[in-house]
């Protein structure tokens, strides 16, 4: 007999399909994410195709910075209209963009007009409301959420992406083998297309249907003041940001190395993306148990961890040790998105919660593709092997730069501490803290 979907899944998610519209958008959540984890593959597997000669490695990281980063700028200057969005509207905007603009790529393929210029335009564009789209994907569910039942969704959520990582490349790998990565292109859309539908059509408490806060510049600087007034946000906001423009150049760096250090195709490419995705399943699956760790050192040791996990590119005859590596490096990984978020919901005021989360995706949208950008240039100097282990260095170094700062913050305040309880010789009771 089979057991009851209640059995099988963790005891920290079960509660969240007692939550109606929880229950209703996860499916279709995760719809999207695996049409974005086979454009992992199809969006730098094009740009190769549709290249000139000697230019592959400019074209991958341009391309993959304008599937991102238009959408720093969008969440800066379009707030005047977006300002007024409840997070369920934003959510709708962004998918049913996506579905538009990713949708024309396969149709511009087909009707033998799609170059690179116009596959760079369609892709930043389609970008534009992403910080939005997700600031609204996951002030959602707050409102209606208690703390501990917040991290359970960020964790369910970021194992639903996980998963979509592992499913998403492998598919793509496939399906690379037979049609244009355009058409997989077009299958993202499609995903898109559905989010927009059902997402709009969910009814949501009273709660989670009011107006988000103020958005633009405007709402960006007051999201970084909220941060700015919680040191321990502001400095995980930095170190993620770090965090992800050392990784950014992996998004370039690894296709190349498949084609032209192992001499394969895209279904090697899929598979390294999908052990990855595999290893942060596992990692997003431990994220109740790593929340009750200590923060920092928690963090730092999975920057630290995941840079290790990419030396191994450094042995560029063979895919095995980088394979193993690369999944050692998404189950480090997997906890960190969860332990994050859940972070920010609970320490941000409630009536700035959407506008720290847009600041904040507007913040973090531009470390990969400023990465990807940077990696598209060093591409012109140095290998895709030696490339791919300097971003694991990269971490390192930004692991050992925060476990340093972080402990002389913390040596300030201990001997801060010290001080208010033991005052100077000769100091009156008036003068003790109380």
């Amino acid at each position: 007999m089979f057991s009851s979907p209640g059995r099988v899944l963790p005891e920290a998610w079960r509660p969240l399909f007692a939550v109606r519209p929880f229950r209703r958008l996860l499916p279709v959540f995760a719809l999207s994410d695996l049409g974005d984890g086979m454009s992992a593959v199809a969006v730098a597997w094009l740009a190769l195709s549709l290249a000139p000669d000697g230019r592959e490695g400019a074209l991958v990281g341009i391309s993959v910075a304008a599937y991102t980063l238009p959408g720093a700028f969008g969440a800066l200057a379009l707030g005047r209209w977006l300002r007024p969005l409840p997070a369920q509207r934003l959510l709708v905007a962004d998918a049913a963009l996506r579905a538009l603009l990713l949708g024309a790529i396969p149709i511009a393929y087909l009707a033998g007009v799609l170059g690179p210029t116009g596959y760079v335009l369609l892709l930043g564009a389609s970008s534009l409301f992403h910080a939005w789209g997700r600031a609204g994907k996951y002030a959602l569910f707050a409102p209606f959420l208690d703390d501990g039942l917040r991290l359970a969704a960020n964790s369910l959520l970021s194992a639903s992406l996980s998963s979509a990582t592992v499913l998403g490349p492998a598919l793509a790998g496939l399906l690379a083998g037979t049609v244009s990565p355009a058409w997989i292109i077009g299958l993202d859309a499609v995903t898109f297309a559905v989010l927009a539908v059902q997402a709009g059509r969910v009814a949501l408490p009273a709660a989670a249907t009011g107006p988000t806060e103020a958005a633009g510049a405007d709402g960006a600087r007051q999201g970084l003041r909220v941060l700015r007034h919680h040191p321990e946000l502001l400095g995980l906001l930095v170190l993620t940001w770090l965090f992800n423009l050392a990784y950014g150049p992996v998004e370039v760096a690894l296709p190349l190395f498949v084609l032209h250090s192992l001499n394969d195709g895209a279904g090697l490419l899929g598979v390294y993306w999908a052990v990855f995705g595999l290893g942060a399943v596992v990692g997003a699956l431990g994220a109740a148990a790593a929340g009750r760790l200590p923060l920092w050192p928690t963090v730092i040791a999975i920057v630290a961890g995941h840079g290790l996990g990419l030396l191994p590119f450094a042995v560029a005859h063979t895919a095995v040790p980088s394979l193993i590596g690369f999944a050692a490096a998404g189950a480090i990984y997997g906890p960190y998105s969860a332990l994050s978020l859940a972070l920010l919901q609970n320490r941000t005021p409630s009536g700035s919660l959407t506008t720290v989360l847009a600041a904040r995706s507007a913040v973090l949208i531009t470390a990969a593709p400023l990465g990807a950008a940077l990696g598209a240039l060093l591409l012109n100097r140095v290998a895709a092997p030696a490339l791919l282990s300097g971003c694991g260095l990269a971490m390192i170094l930004t692991a050992a730069l925060a476990a340093v700062v972080h402990g002389c913050h913390a040596l300030r305040r201990r001997r801060r501490d010290i001080t208010l309880a033991d005052p100077a010789p000769g100091a009156t009771s008036a003068d003790r803290p109380v």
